[in-house]
């Protein structure tokens, strides 16, 4: 089988033997769109939120569970990290290596210097498995939530859990 997305997220996925889902769809660059194509996917789905400060120098990558709705003052004072903005395409590609609809935690790997810093929804800690785009909107990936935090481990990002509640 040939695999959208991301040749290097195989290849990491492989060398780290975190087995995988792999859901072919049509393009999907919001979870609006992506939510039509998960029927039969037994998965926890993400909403992935790349971010900037004020002055340019930090960003995040916000990984919450895929029904809430985003307050940005609410995400500005629970993460206190100032003035938050979405972050430019230019800075995603900088970064992640990523295009716009198509953000990931696999574009961590790209991140070399481990510059993003990422905050993650608690709830999803409680979840069994997780999907994310193989940093491309055309397919999906599913993986254990324990072989994420492996992962994430592995690719060395720091990162916090957050207690994000819609009000």
């Amino acid at each position: 089988m040939i695999f959208r997305g991301d040749p290097l997220v195989y290849e990491t996925l492989n060398n780290l033997k975190i087995p995988f889902e792999y859901h072919e769809h049509p393009e999907a660059p919001t979870v609006e769109v992506a939510s039509k194509y998960w029927e039969g996917i037994n998965s926890s789905h993400c909403k992935n939120l790349f971010f900037r400060n004020h002055k340019g120098n930090k960003h995040y990558l916000v990984i919450l569970e895929h029904r809430k709705m985003l307050d940005i003052h609410q995400l500005e004072k629970l993460l206190k990290q100032g003035k938050l903005s979405f972050a430019s395409p230019e800075r995603m590609e900088r970064y992640l290596g990523l295009k716009p609809g198509s953000v990931s935690p696999f574009g961590l790997l790209h991140d070399t210097e481990h510059h993003v810093h990422l905050f993650i929804d608690s709830e999803l800690r409680n979840t069994q498995r997780l999907s994310f785009h193989p940093n491309l909107n055309t397919a999906s990936l599913v993986i254990s939530t324990p072989d994420f935090f492996r992962y994430l481990h592995w690719v060395g990002n720091s990162y916090e859990f957050i207690e994000y509640v819609v009000k």
